[in-house]
């Protein structure tokens, strides 16, 4: 029996050892790499990455809304549909594309261009609130256009007090 607990224990004490080595390898193995990566960062052509970025800086899309926010005021609960418009402008020097316009509820439904914007040219979201069968009182609702522009997401906001 004692010569199988002293066995037991010189097999232990080989696999902690073959342990360390693993784990001392590895270790200098993932210092090696960052090192390595380090090294590899600072190698970057600064001359490559400007024609990148004036590259890209010279043909983009850019939607500049007259304004982003349109109050209503106070309507009849009796005519509860009302209608507003957000023109824009493609401000940039490439195409504008309108990928999508969604309310933040069902009772506001905003309709857009769907056709490429020219750089220049103008467009406009159509923005109709139903208050069909809603309370009286103050509403905000607001619409996210999504596009290509650099300015990729817009939030406009429509209010006004239903009595």
């Amino acid at each position: 029996m004692e010569i199988s607990v002293n066995f037991a224990k010189q097999i232990c004490e080989q696999n902690n050892r073959k342990m360390k080595k693993i784990l001392i390898l590895a270790l200098a193995a993932f210092f090696g790499m960052q090192a390595q990566a380090q090294t590899l960062k600072q190698k970057v052509n600064v001359s490559d990455v400007k024609a990148v970025a004036t590259t890209k800086a010279e043909n983009y899309a850019e939607i500049t809304f007259d304004t982003l926010r349109y109050d209503f005021g106070k309507f009849s609960k009796d005519e509860p549909v009302v209608h507003c418009t957000f023109p824009f402008k493609n401000t940039g020097t490439a195409p504008l594309i309108i990928h999508q316009a969604f309310a933040s509820c069902g009772c506001t439904i905003p309709t857009y261009t769907k056709e490429p914007i020219k750089p220049g040219e103008k467009g406009v979201i159509d923005v109709t609130y139903d208050g069909t069968d809603k309370f009286p009182g103050h509403f905000q609702k607001t619409i996210t256009i999504r596009s290509n522009a650099v300015n990729e997401v817009v939030r406009l906001t429509i209010e006004g007090m239903m009595e």
